[in-house]
């Protein structure tokens, strides 16, 4: 672009109501000021677009590199408002305020009432870019006339003062802002303060630049905006309930930041006295209400984790092979802070301790306090049985691999992840929370078991085998007396950014470490027709440390599920309520044929792909497929072993071969 000739009075020193160094001074408190604001902005588009789409790692990429392009573009384009530097920066400012200011709030609204808002996010992206982009050119040229000096040293002040105010802005906006504003509110003032500043600079320090024509409108301006965003902090909340409602298509009874995660649990209250574990075949739904037709739904961070139309068929295919696989006294469920998955456990009479491990401790509080969430789940969480740990997972299991000291020597798999992931050491396990009884021992020394050879036969593929080493190795673990016999991962989907390394090679090392020589686990490795590559890579990743593999799917699964990263809020919204146009009313039987494509009981105007969960059970050794002594009453069809092989071969069938095992340095869950 070519240079645009500066005007004389551009050139010439402003009139200032101040001495020039306390002039200079205002305007790098500005610069400081400004750029607080504008890394404001970013960290919200940022943190909105995660939120409501899903995959913080691409959102990041696409808000900073639009906005850093646009950054650029800004400040060519701002070259031709140095000739009017004061009108020029209160015009930028004033419109920053508005756009960054409200970015937060449309972009909502974008993905509440029209579905999406990629385009949103790339448009407010591109915006608040050139404006900011467009402010040191101005701001240098203000400095300028209020003191001449080298380009160098005047650069060097301005990037001073914009860095520390960025460092600032920062800081401001997770441990300030979002806690005591949220979202909304804090984009909101944030906008108020960048007019603030914008509108002192120009009016005040530069106002003898200004006509009084000039300063009249500009001050006009000032106030309406100001006005707007103060009317969209007041009604901020309103605006969220009514956005909620349109996004999870009922009133939100329960609606909490909980500072992990966003809850909001609508419908269900009360529930059918049926609803809970000891019911049999034709008992009550388990729709957690009470005479009103809408089902109990949980949703985490926007994705609907619960519905109480088909919980049923997903924690009973999820805990009941694993249960009936063999003993089950001990039990660690990673994840569950529902509740339910809890609740099928108990139903096993042989099941003596349970441990939860649970990262968000709301979740369990509201589990145990919602009427209809705690008849769901049966008051699980007020067995004596029960222990509740709120803790990460990984640092958890992590933690209790180092509690055991030195271990005994042991043959090792030389390729298992379990035997080289943690070096001997000690410290303090997580804290646990008891709801009553005795606690499960502290962890002992012990010796580790050998990983077995991965199930190379199964699928062909070579980067998953295991290669055996008759060397002996010191691994450090819990006594055998103190492993698990079932461990259930009952965690989000993996594909959603924070949860990739809940399923990564390192986890499941971790997690076989806990895990007794004849136990099992079972791992929800999400929807296996919608992202098959994610799935099967969950199941490399399981055979990568050396564990065996049953992968199997039923159907049942609600079109409202979020398939992977994305937030689909236009699938939920469409889906039909339960009797109407096609939404299941509970889960179908899984008998042979029913996990393949276009099975039985497929509801019309449902892609089928959508409507399967996605298991795979895993133990040293081939998982046995014998009905455990104690099996509760319930569907015979969800856990009996012909039900399960059925499930199984239909979902080898569509075995992707040759995929790599994801581990934390090298996450292959983004599908």
């Amino acid at each position: 672009m070519p240079d645009v000739p500066e005007a004389p009075e551009a050139r010439a020193p402003a009139r200032l109501p101040v001495p020039a160094r306390l002039g200079r001074l205002l305007v790098l408190a500005v610069v400081f000021v400004c750029a607080a604001c504008g890394l404001v902005y970013e960290l919200e588009l940022v943190a909105l677009a995660s939120y409501l789409i899903g995959d913080s790692v691409t959102q990041a990429s696409v808000v900073l590199s639009f906005m850093v392009f646009a950054m650029g573009v800004g400040a060519l384009l701002a070259k031709r408002l140095r000739c009017r530097a004061a009108v020029g920066f209160a015009a930028v400012e004033t419109v920053l305020a508005l756009v960054g200011g409200g970015s937060a709030m449309a972009l909502y609204a974008c993905f509440a009432w029209l579905g999406q808002s990629r385009s949103a996010l790339v448009g407010f992206s591109l915006a608040i870019g050139v404006l900011i982009g467009a402010e040191i050119p101005l701001l240098m040229t203000l400095i300028q006339r209020v003191r001449r000096q080298d380009a160098g040293g005047a650069v060097a002040d301005l990037f001073a003062a914009d860095y520390v105010g960025a460092l600032v802005g920062g800081l401001a906006f997770p441990f300030v802002l979002l806690p005591r504003l949220g979202q909304l509110s804090g984009a909101l003032v944030t906008g108020g303060v960048n007019l603030v500043a914008g509108a002192v600079l120009v009016l005040w320090l530069f106002g003898g630049d200004l006509t009084a024509r000039a300063r009249w409108v500009l001050a006009a301006v000032n106030v309406l905006v100001l006005a707007l965003l103060a009317a969209g902090v007041a009604l901020s909340g309103p605006f969220e309930a009514a956005a909620r409602r349109a996004v999870y298509g009922a009133p939100a009874r329960v609606a909490e930041q909980t500072g992990v995660q966003e809850v909001v649990l609508t419908g269900g209250v009360g529930g059918p006295p049926g609803a809970g574990p000891g019911s049999g075949p034709g008992s009550g739904s388990g729709r957690g209400r009470k005479g009103s037709g809408s089902p109990l739904e949980l949703f985490l961070d926007g994705r609907l984790k619960v519905s109480s139309d088909t919980e049923r068929a997903y924690h009973q295919a999820l805990v009941g092979p694993a249960m009936a696989g063999g003993p089950h006294g001990r039990v660690l469920i990673l994840g569950g802070g529902d509740g339910l998955a809890v609740r099928e456990v108990l139903r096993y009479r042989a099941a003596r301790s349970v441990t939860v491990v649970e990262l968000d401790p709301e979740v369990v509080r509201l589990a145990r306090t919602d009427p209809g969430l705690s008849a769901l789940n049966r008051h699980a969480f007020d067995d004596p049985r029960v222990r509740v740990v709120t803790a990460d997972a990984f640092n958890w299991l992590r933690a209790q691999g180092r509690s055991g000291g030195t271990g005994r020597s042991a043959a090792a798999s030389g390729a298992s992840a379990a035997g080289r992931l943690l070096a001997g050491g000690r410290s303090p396990a997580a804290g646990g929370v008891p709801t009553g009884g005795r606690s499960p021992a502290a962890g002992r020394v012990s010796t580790a078991d050998g990983a077995a050879a991965a199930n190379s036969r199964a699928s062909g593929d070579r980067s998953s085998s295991v290669s055996r080493s008759s060397s002996a190795a010191r691994v450090p673990g819990p006594d055998r007396s103190d492993r698990y016999d079932v461990i259930v991962s009952d965690l989000p989907d993996p594909g959603i950014t924070a949860s990739t390394k809940l399923y990564s090679q390192e986890f499941y090392g971790l997690a076989l470490r806990m895990l007794a020589p004849d136990g099992r686990l079972v791992v929800h490795a999400g929807p296996p027709l919608a992202r098959p590559r994610t799935f099967w890579t969950v199941e490399a990743t399981l055979r990568s440390v050396g564990l065996r593999t049953l992968p199997y799917r039923i159907p049942g699964r609600s079109p409202g599920f979020s398939g992977g990263p994305d937030r689909s809020v236009p699938h939920h919204r469409a889906c039909a309520r339960p009797g109407t146009d096609g939404r299941e009313m509970g889960a179908p039987g899984l008998g042979p044929g029913a996990g393949r494509a276009g099975g039985p009981g497929r509801p019309a105007g449902i892609p089928d792909r959508t409507r399967y969960w996605g298991f795979v059970l895993a133990a040293r050794q081939p998982p046995r497929l014998t009905p455990s002594p104690d099996a509760p009453p319930g569907p015979p069809a969800l856990i009996s072993p012909s039900a399960l092989r059925s499930a199984s071969r239909a979902q080898s069938q569509d075995r992707i071969p040759g995929l790599p095992p994801s581990t934390l340095m090298r996450p292959r869950y983004l599908e």
